[in-house]
């Protein structure tokens, strides 16, 4: 079936922006007028199975086969316990998944210098930082090195193609001589380069782990560029076969350090969502890296410092208390460089009167560049995106008084260890006013009461109660709701576990209207159908380049608003056609890397088989089948009647229209009853029940 092809699944693709209705709660009338009052309390609020289907659609990024079991065994109230207490659930499968990324563990420091980014290769290219005596290391750097001087070198012959002239004609004749030198360029380079034949390749392929990656650290740049640009993806899966997490890290590095620190922490971030096991924690850590937003491509060193900023600085209190989180951020490399604060100067500091002193001897006005001044990009941030809000009542004034207390807040040696430091030297000295609070001069600390007071601010309690209660609830929450968050907000000093535990218990967060009444975001829907299908994932790749096609790119969002929660921003006719082509090719598994077997597990003998035939499940046996493992709350009846014609049509396609089960695990993954369950269970992740939480 070729994806959207079929009018059912652009029916149940649009249907999902239509008003979802609490009919999919079900409720009992009151049997007599003593009993009204509690079956009227009844019949707004979920029970049964469908509580626990809602809190695991909304605590977690969906429900795996086999979790609604788990909970119904455990208990509900226990299972969130649990949850709020992350270090006591075992990891043991993550840990393992995660260990194919060594990297991921280590410091900023070790990873500029084993990783190195682009801006520590152009220093070691003018000789300011020493390049590594270990061979593959020197390698690693010399590759790079000559990365970026080929850059340089095709950016100067574009440059000087592009020339502007005085005429359209001349113009003209320009980009035909640039076309023509840079063919003549590519074909030269394409004659100078060394070429591997199909027999080198394979000899290559065929050494040890340890000696395939010593022969590939050996080569000299260009003959690794050309080796590696030779390699067609059947024989780059071989180049990597059997391969230990370091080595296929070596071989990354080789390539583009750089990139190999963005794809692997984008990698281990959705690792931990799909996997994880402490699922509250993963949903709270994706919604504190929305809040505390970090653009990944700021600038080139983002990535490196983003390792750290998810793993040390938002993850260990994405469940605590909310002013730890807030000084654990404000201290960041991660923040200070992408909200500028690590360059903001007092005016009257130490180092901006020695700078002036400089700028009027004429010193040093083309070698160095002049330090800004006071920036207020994260002072202003802090209190409208992190703190009190737009609307939580501080001024222009404010900001700029933030901003003052804030300088001297920066990072020591970003190309090398990038921590942050606190310097003397840049901090706007006197004492300051915000929202009418004094703050003595004390250095540091005055940051520090800075966060306190904003951490502690009604403003900040209704603002972040707020923003939990729309990525809980609804997108419009209750007020009432809102203020009760708030009010456990303000009594535990900010403990996050504590507002959560508010909200599990209001009657606002199960009441009927809340089922199924959120949209995922398409974070939440590619997790929940990776979840829902168990798919095994050997390559994630395919995983973020569908989230950058929804318009949702791990660390993606420029702006420091970072992404919304709410329905608006991500229901449209483009993105929803987006969401089932990836459902359907996740379920057919046609994203490299990654399959799925929709076959349940059975005795696969013949004798089994053969009696098999004989009691072969009817197409809505099989659709009951795949909709309990996708969508255990159940679908609904055009959902499922779409799905079941969408099944015919694919059976009478095939020209197979009944094989038992017990079967296809004996048969190849695209035979055509395969095919048939994959265009099933692809439309039922596409369907509007599977889209909403």
């Amino acid at each position: 079936m070729k994806t959207l092809q079929n009018p059912l699944a652009a029916l149940l693709c649009c249907a999902v922006s239509a008003t979802s209705s609490p009919g999919y709660a079900q409720s009992s009338a009151p049997n007599s007028p003593e009993a009204s009052s509690r079956a009227e309390y009844k019949s707004t609020q979920l029970q049964g199975d469908q509580r626990i289907l809602h809190a695991l659609n909304r605590f977690t990024f969906g429900p795996r086969p086999g979790d609604l079991d788990a909970v119904r065994s455990m208990g509900l109230d226990k299972w969130f316990d649990q949850q709020l207490h992350p270090a006591s659930i075992d990891q043991t499968d993550l840990n393992g998944r995660l260990a194919k990324f060594p990297a991921m563990q280590w410091a900023t420091a070790q990873l500029l210098y084993y990783l190195p980014s682009n801006a520590v290769i152009r220093q070691a290219t003018n000789g300011k930082v020493n390049i590594p005596a270990d061979p593959v290391m020197r390698a690693i750097y010399e590759n790079q090195i000559a990365r970026i001087k080929a850059r340089k070198e095709n950016k100067a012959l574009s440059g000087q193609a592009a020339q502007p002239q005085d005429t359209m004609a001349a113009n003209s004749a320009m980009a035909a001589n640039a076309e023509n030198s840079n063919d003549m360029n590519a074909a030269e380079s394409a004659a100078a380069a060394p070429q591997f034949s199909s027999a080198d390749i394979d000899n290559i392929l065929a050494l040890a782990p340890q000696q395939r990656v010593q022969r590939l650290a050996g080569m000299d740049p260009e003959l690794f560029e050309s080796f590696i640009k030779s390699l067609r993806p059947i024989q780059r899966q071989a180049l990597n076969a059997n391969l230990s997490p370091g080595q296929m890290q070596t071989i990354g590095a080789l390539e583009n350090p750089e990139r190999l620190v963005a794809e692997e922490l984008i990698a281990t971030r959705l690792t931990r969502d799909i996997y994880s096991n402490a699922q509250l924690q993963e949903v709270m850590t994706d919604f504190w890296l929305n809040h505390f937003n970090v653009y990944l491509r700021k600038n080139e060193q983002m990535p490196y410092l983003l390792v750290s900023y998810e793993r040390d600085t938002v993850r260990p209190h994405a469940l605590g208390k909310f002013e730890d989180l807030l000084e654990s951020v404000a201290h960041s490399p991660a923040m200070l460089v992408y909200l500028d604060n690590a360059q903001s100067i007092g005016p009257d500091s130490k180092a901006a009167q020695r700078a002036e002193m400089a700028k009027a001897r004429g010193l040093d006005p083309q070698k160095k560049k002049v330090r800004e001044g006071l920036n207020e990009n994260y002072a202003r941030e802090l209190m409208e995106l992190h703190t009190v809000g737009v609307n939580g009542g501080y001024t222009q004034a404010d900001v700029v008084q933030a901003a003052r207390i804030l300088t001297g807040w920066t990072i020591d040696r970003p190309l090398n260890d990038a921590e942050f430091t606190f310097n003397p030297n840049r901090h706007e000295p006197g004492s300051k006013k915000v929202m009418n609070q004094k703050f003595k001069e004390s250095g540091e600390k005055e940051g520090r009461d800075l966060l306190h007071m904003l951490a502690m601010r009604p403003a900040t309690a209704q603002f972040i109660c707020s923003k939990l209660a729309v990525r809980f609830v609804s997108d419009d929450p209750p007020k009432t709701l809102v203020d009760r968050m708030a009010k456990t907000y303000l009594s535990s000093d900010g403990d996050i576990s504590a507002v959560l535990k508010t909200l599990f218990r209001s009657p606002e967060f199960w009441s009927t209207s809340t089922y199924r009444a959120k949209v995922k975001t398409p974070l939440e829907f590619v997790v929940s159908a990776a979840r829902a299908s168990k798919a095994t994932i050997e390559n994630l790749r395919p995983i973020e380049n569908n989230l950058r096609q929804m318009g949702m790119p791990t660390y993606g969002a420029i702006p420091p608003t970072g992404y919304k929660w709410t329905a608006t921003d991500w229901v449209s006719t483009g993105a929803l056609v987006d969401r089932m082509n990836f459902a359907l090719n996740l379920a057919a598994s046609r994203l490299p890397g990654i399959a799925v077997s929709w076959s349940p597990s059975a005795d696969t003998s013949t004798e089994s088989a053969v009696s098999a035939i004989a009691t072969a499940p009817s197409p809505e046996a099989e659709e009951a089948r795949l909709e309990s493992l996708v969508l255990p709350g159940g679908a609904s009846d055009s959902t499922r009647t779409a799905a079941l014609q969408q099944f015919a049509a694919q059976s009478t396609q095939n020209a197979i229209t009944s094989v038992p089960t017990a079967m296809r695990s004996n048969r190849a993954p695209n035979n055509a009853l395969e095919r048939e369950d994959q265009a099933l269970a692809g439309l039922l992740i596409g369907s509007p029940e599977f889209q909403r939480r």
